[in-house]
C-alpha cells in the first residue's frame, strides 16, 4: 500500500500538488479521514483535482483492494455489473462516488460492519415513502460556496491607509468600493456608507446614510453577506434536507434556519409606494375640501378680507382640518409623520418635502435592513456547522439508501462467513426479477474434502450461470453486501479468478495461457478459480492431462475451484475429483429445455446436444428445418 501521506507516489501527483491537497484538507490526519471515509467530493473540491482523479487517489491510498481481489477480466466485469446495479439507486455524486469505491476486502471486521449497515438500510426501505425520498435526494449536493456580489451603490469608509490595507487584504473590496477620509465629502453619492472606524476621527455632518462599525468587530458584522449569501444561495438544499429529516424523524436545526431566513429574504419587498399613497390621499382631501367650501357662508366683510388680505379664518380652518386629516391618514398608512401638502385648492404636493422624507426613510430603511441582517447572520453563523453536518448526513443517507434499495429490490440475504461455499436457493442477479417458470434457484457446495469439482451436463443447462452466480456471491460477500441466495455460507478469500470460454487458441495463445495460469495455481494465497470450458486450449489428450494437473495443484492449496468441462469422463482417469452434473430431461410443450439447474453431486451428466438440436428444429421452418431434421436422424 502507498504510504497514506506520501501522495507523490501516486501517478500525476507532484510535491506541489501533494502539499496543496494536504493544506486544503487541513493536514495529514484529515487526509487519512477523507481516504477512510471515501470522501471523494472533499478532494474533488480542490482546484486541479477532478472527480475521476479524486477516486483514483483514494483507491491508490487504500491499496486498490478491487484490483487485488479481482484477477481476471471476467471477474472484473462481474464486479462492475454489481456496481452498475447499485448505482441505479443512487441520486447524488457523493453516493455514486462511494459506490464506485465499494471494493471487495478480506477484512472481516469491515465486511461485517458493512453487512450491518446494509441490513439496517434494507429493513428501513419498506417503511419509507420511497417516491418522496427519491424526489428529495434528486440533485442534492454539498452547499455552493459563497461568490462575492459587488454593489457599487454602497461603500466602506476608512480613516487611514493601515485600515484600508487590512480591508483590502480581507477582500472587502469584492463586495463594496472602499473610500478614504479624503473622499468623505462624497458619501451622499452612496445609498449607504459603512464607516469602519478605528478612532472615529472623521466628522460627518448630518449624514443619514452612514453606519458606524468598529474595525474590531467580527468580519460578518461588517459584511453580513459573507454568511447570508451562503444561506440564501443554498435554500433549496436546506429545504430538501429539512423535509428528509422530518420523514426520517431526526432532529434538525434547518427549521430554525428557514425561520431566520424568511424575514431577511422578504426585507427588500416591504418598501412602500409613498407617491401613490400621497396621490390617493390628495384626491380624497381635494374632494372633501370642495364639498366643505360649498357650504361656507361668507359675510360681506369676510369677502372684502378675502379680496384684500387672503384666506379668511373660516376657509383657513377648513384647509387646516383637511390637511391635518390627510396627514393622519398618511401616518396611519406609512408610519411617517410629515406634511406633504401646500394649502391651495386643489392641494399642491410639496415635492421637495416629499423627496426629503423619501430619502431620509430610504436611508433609515437601509440601516434597519443592515441591522436585521447582522442579527440574522450572528444566529446563522452559529448554526452553520450543524447545517453542514445535516447535509453531509443526507448525502451519506443516499449512499446507504442506494445499498438498501439494491438489497431490498433484489431480495438479498446476509451470508454467513465460513470455511466453505454452501449456497441454498441461489440465483444469478440477471434472473432475480425474471418471473418466467424457467427461472430456477440452485443449491451448490464446495467444502473439504471436495474443494474442487468438475461441472458437466447439458448445453444451455446453466453451467456458466452457476459459475457466475458463485462468483457474484463471493464478490458481493467480500464487498460486505447481502447476496442473492436464501442462505449462503461463504469463504473469505484473497483472490478470485474467472476464465471464460476459449473457442479456439493457437499455439502462441496456448503458451500464453500456460504462462498466465501456472503461477496462479502455485501462488500462496486463498483463491476461488472458475474455469469455463477450456478444453480448446490444445488437443484433447493434452488438455485432459493439463486440466487434471490443475485440479491436483488447486486441491493441494488453500483454494477452491469449479471447472466446466465436457471431458470429465477422461479427466477422472487422471485425477480424483468430484464430478457434478446438470442434465436436461427433455423439452416442454414450448420446446424449452426441462432442466433441474441444481447440479447433482457425484453425477456425470450428459451434454445432450440432441435436445438443443430438437429445440432449434421445432422452432425452425422451411429448408432450414429439413437440414436440422437430417442432423437429428443421426442421433436416433
Amino acid at each position: 500500500m502507498v504510504n497514506k501521506y506520501d501522495l507523490t507516489q501516486i501517478n500525476g501527483i507532484g510535491e506541489r500538488m501533494a502539499r496543496k491537497i494536504i493544506s486544503n484538507l487541513g493536514g495529514e490526519e484529515e487526509l487519512a479521514k477523507v481516504v477512510q471515509n471515501c470522501e471523494v467530493d472533499r478532494l474533488a473540491n480542490i482546484e486541479g483535482i477532478s472527480q475521476r482523479k479524486a477516486i483514483d487517489i483514494i483507491n491508490e491510498l487504500l491499496g486498490n483492494p478491487a484490483h487485488k481481489f479481482l484477477k481476471t477480466k471476467r471477474a472484473w466485469q462481474l464486479y462492475e455489473e454489481i456496481i452498475s446495479r447499485i448505482l441505479e439507486y443512487a441520486h447524488t455524486n457523493h453516493a455514486k462516488n462511494k459506490i464506485l469505491l465499494l471494493s471487495p476486502t478480506p477484512d472481516l471486521e469491515l465486511i461485517q460492519s458493512r453487512q450491518k449497515m446494509v441490513k439496517k438500510a434494507q429493513e428501513m426501505i419498506s417503511d419509507l415513502p420511497l417516491s418522496s425520498i427519491h424526489s428529495l435526494l434528486q440533485n442534492l449536493h454539498y452547499p455552493v460556496p459563497n461568490k462575492p456580489v459587488f454593489d457599487a451603490s454602497k461603500a466602506i469608509l476608512v480613516e487611514n491607509q493601515e485600515d484600508m490595507d487590512y480591508l483590502l487584504e480581507m477582500k472587502f473590496n469584492d463586495f463594496y468600493p472602499i473610500i478614504s477620509k479624503a473622499d468623505s465629502a462624497e458619501i451622499q453619492d452612496y445609498e449607504l456608507v459603512f464607516y469602519v472606524y478605528s478612532s472615529g476621527e472623521i466628522e460627518l455632518e448630518e449624514s443619514d446614510n452612514v453606519i458606524m462599525i468598529s474595525i474590531e468587530s467580527d468580519v460578518i458584522e461588517i459584511i453580513p453577506e459573507l454568511v447570508l449569501n451562503y444561506f440564501r444561495t443554498n435554500q433549496t438544499i436546506f429545504k430538501k434536507v429539512l423535509e428528509l429529516r422530518k420523514i426520517l424523524k431526526k432532529e434538525t436545526v434547518l427549521e430554525e434556519v428557514m425561520e431566520i431566513l424568511k424575514p431577511i429574504v422578504e426585507l427588500n419587498t416591504e418598501e412602500i409606494d409613498l407617491d401613490q399613497i400621497i396621490g390617493l390621499v390628495k384626491e380624497d382631501a381635494d374632494e372633501s375640501l370642495k364639498n366643505s367650501i360649498k357650504n361656507v357662508d361668507l359675510k360681506g366683510e369676510e369677502i372684502l378680507e378675502l379680496l384684500k388680505e387672503g384666506m379668511p379664518p373660516k376657509i383657513e380652518k377648513l384647509f387646516e382640518d383637511s390637511i391635518q386629516k390627510a396627514r393622519e391618514t398618511i401616518k396611519n398608512k406609512t408610519h411617517l409623520d410629515f406634511d406633504p401638502f401646500l394649502p391651495t385648492y386643489p392641494l399642491k404636493i410639496d415635492q421637495q418635502e416629499v423627496e426629503r422624507v423619501k430619502k431620509r426613510e430610504f436611508y433609515l430603511r437601509q440601516i434597519e435592513v443592515f441591522d436585521q441582517k447582522v442579527k440574522a447572520v450572528l444566529r446563522l453563523s452559529s448554526l452553520k456547522d450543524r447545517v453542514e453536518l445535516e447535509i453531509l448526513e443526507a448525502l451519506e443517507f443516499d449512499y446507504e439508501f442506494a445499498l438498501g434499495c439494491f438489497a431490498y429490490h433484489y431480495h438479498l440475504q446476509i451470508p454467513e462467513i465460513a470455511d466453505e461455499f454452501h449456497l441454498l436457493d441461489a440465483l444469478h442477479l440477471n434472473l432475480v426479477q425474471d418471473s418466467s417458470p424457467q427461472v430456477q434457484r440452485i443449491d451448490y457446495r464446495l467444502a473439504q474434502p471436495d474443494k474442487v469439482a468438475l461441472l458437466t451436463g447439458a448445453n444451455s443447462g446453466g453451467k456458466t450461470t452457476l459459475l457466475e452466480t458463485l462468483a457474484q456471491i463471493s464478490i458481493m460477500s467480500q464487498m460486505g453486501l447481502p447476496v442473492s441466495a436464501k442462505q449462503a455460507r461463504v469463504k473469505i478469500l484473497d483472490e478470485i479468478y474467472f476464465f471464460s470460454k476459449k473457442r479456439s487458441l493457437d499455439a502462441g495463445a496456448f503458451e500464453s495461457f500456460l504462462q498466465t495460469f501456472m503461477p496462479i495455481v502455485i501462488k500462496d494465497s486463498e483463491k476461488l478459480i472458475l474455469l469455463d470450458e477450456l478444453e480448446a486450449i490444445t488437443e484433447l489428450e493434452a488438455a485432459v492431462k493439463i486440466i487434471s494437473s490443475f485440479i491436483e495443484m488447486i486441491d493441494d492449496s488453500d483454494s477452491f475451484g469449479v471447472i466446466v468441462t465436457h471431458m470429465a469422463r477422461e479427466i477422472i482417469k487422471y485425477s480424483s475429483v468430484r464430478v457434478d452434473g446438470i442434465e436436461a430431461k427433455g423439452l416442454d410443450n414450448d420446446y424449452n429445455l426441462i432442466v433441474d439447474r441444481t447440479p447433482r453431486m457425484n453425477y456425470l451428466a450428459r451434454s445432450t446436444p440432441e435436445l438443443i438440436l430438437k429445440m432449434i428444429y421445432e422452432r425452425s421452418d422451411g429448408k432450414l428445418k429439413k437440414i436440422y431434421g437430417k442432423i437429428l436422424e443421426k442421433f436416433q
